[in-house]
């Protein structure tokens, strides 16, 4: 027999329970607990970008017990339940849906004639844009998180000033723009002032993620498979010092070891 969620809920009061729970389980907060969701989600995205069918299930559970484990806390102190969390997410999807649910309930018949992919992103974004003012969040850059990686942050409240007419219009714009920020990062770093560096060097980081928009492309995602790829080629680097001997000074330029890059590159790593 499968396991359910209800199960798995029970498994989590269980760990919680002050006489004969976990004492590690015990003693966490909801602040504890984020840098342990945080992890497992980025172990989820290895799993996808990896395409592991095995590895993804289970990373999707680990997400999941995160979810369970914050509602188990929640619930200990009467401020909502795991059941609240899912009637809270269903009526916010149907209400961000209603080309699929036109009158706002499940059982809604769709609509014959739905709108293309344009339409139904203005939409979306129409309806969030209500639930902000329902907020008093009037501003197009409240509600993007203050946690979120800089990349994806920057990329978010890129798009969110598009929306509002803030944007460049044609690409080479764009890319002139951030040509023109490196300009002031090398007058910065010509200057010695360390502070304004960083803010310069902040400033080529935050254009770049706008090319990288107009581009149609997440900067987080290809700033990941540069990672990767850089991964590769330098294991690749130290591999073959290995086979041949070369020794690496630290700190220093090795002219072998940049041979060694360039045949990574050439086999195409």
């Amino acid at each position: 027999m499968a396991y359910t969620i209800n199960d798995l809920q029970y498994l989590m009061a269980r760990l919680r329970n002050p006489d004969t729970g976990c004492p590690w389980d015990l003693k966490q907060t909801f602040k504890s607990v984020v840098p342990h969701t945080l992890e497992e989600v980025y172990e989820l995205v290895d799993a996808i970008e990896q395409g592991d069918s095995d590895q993804i299930r289970q990373e999707l559970g680990d997400v999941l017990f995160q979810i369970i484990f914050y509602s188990q806390l929640a619930a200990e102190t009467a401020q909502f339940s795991f059941a609240e969390v899912v009637d809270g997410i269903v009526a916010k999807l149907l209400r961000r849906h209603p080309h699929v649910f036109p009158s706002g309930e499940l059982n809604s018949e769709r609509k014959i004639d739905a709108p293309d992919d344009e339409a139904i992103k203005a939409r979306w974004e129409e309806i969030k844009q209500q639930e902000r003012g329902q907020k008093s969040q009037n501003s197009a850059m409240d509600d993007v998180p203050m946690a979120m990686p800089g990349l994806m942050r920057a990329s978010k409240l890129q798009k969110r000033a598009a929306q509002r007419g803030f944007d460049w219009q044609e690409l080479q714009q764009v890319i002139s723009a951030f040509r023109a920020e490196i300009d002031e990062l090398e007058e910065a770093i010509a200057s010695t002032d360390p502070k304004q560096i960083a803010d310069e060097m902040g400033d080529v980081l935050f254009s770049a993620v706008n090319v990288a928009r107009h581009l149609n492309l997440d900067a987080e995602a290809v700033t990941r498979s540069a990672c990767a790829k850089f991964e590769r080629r330098f294991r690749f680097v130290e591999q073959r010092c290995e086979e041949t001997g070369v020794i690496a000074g630290k700190g220093q330029h090795n002219s072998q070891m940049e041979l060694f890059w360039n045949e990574a590159k050439a086999a195409g790593l």
